[in-house]
């Protein structure tokens, strides 16, 4: 016997093709799988690519602070909300509530004069915002007529669902502890629910809520201050919470946002 015939037979075939002279074709299946890692990397770069380009494109939250402010009080709180949001990388914008009273009354009534570099807020911007904190100081525990108007402008947005989604958080100011320092954001949820938005509210994260070492405002539903009788200012305390709430509000911003 023949050292050929005792090969396998997978040996006899190439032996056999090696005396024949005779060469197998590449089949094109081969090439193709030769060049399947070729094609596997270029893919992931173009992939990864992408993804870098898309990052970079990618804009940042933006975030409305919307405030009414009689005394300034809640104008002071609302910068320190600000800067809790632009801590977060957020962009932020400030406006102002349009005010309903006439000069006259706000004299008798010794109003601090309105900041004129800080715009006025129309209710056709509103839905350009990924998220929006409201300023608002209490009358008689309840959101007063000025913050009323711009929410009763929003009509179309209920209609439309514009605000459909968006979160919203409030802060505060009101006379004294028992002046509304929950009631006032309270009396906004209606507006809020019917308009889909999603409430954050301030919670405990911030510890310092919870401290009865000096007296300060706030409450669960957002940050707060106590105006007494107008002459007492926003504490370093209260002004912690409003830069906590506007850094944890544009935290859940930026998750929704992805």
């Amino acid at each position: 016997m023949s050292s050929y015939a005792s090969q396998p037979i997978s040996q006899q075939r190439e032996s056999g093709s090696q005396r024949s002279g005779e060469q197998r074709p590449i089949s094109s299946s081969t090439v193709s799988q030769n060049n399947e890692p070729e094609r596997r990397q270029s893919s992931r770069s173009t992939e990864t690519a992408n993804s870098r380009h898309h990052r970079s494109d990618r804009r940042r939250p933006v975030i409305f602070v919307i405030y009414y402010s009689m005394y300034g009080h809640i104008e002071r709180m609302a910068k320190e909300v600000c800067d809790g949001v632009e801590s977060t990388g957020c962009e932020c914008r400030l406006f102002q509530i349009a005010e309903t009273l006439p000069a006259e009354v706000l004299a008798k009534m010794h109003a601090k004069e309105k900041n004129s570099q800080i715009p006025i807020i129309k209710a056709e911007q509103l839905p350009e915002a990924d998220g929006i904190i409201f300023g608002i100081p209490t009358r008689f525990g309840s959101t007063p007529t000025q913050v009323r108007a711009l929410f009763d402008q929003c009509g179309g947005h209920w209609m439309s669902d514009a605000l459909f989604g968006k979160p919203v958080g409030v802060f505060f100011s009101t006379g004294s502890i028992g002046g509304g320092q929950e009631t006032t954001a309270l009396t906004c949820v209606t507006f809020f629910a019917h308009l889909g938005m999603i409430f954050v509210p301030l919670g405990y994260k911030n510890k310092r809520l919870q401290s009865n070492d000096e007296v300060h405002g706030g409450s669960a539903y957002g940050a707060g201050t106590l105006a007494g009788d107008g002459s007492r200012q926003p504490s370093e305390l209260e002004l912690d919470l409003a830069k906590s709430q506007g850094h944890q509000f544009a935290k859940v911003v930026k998750k929704l946002a992805r």
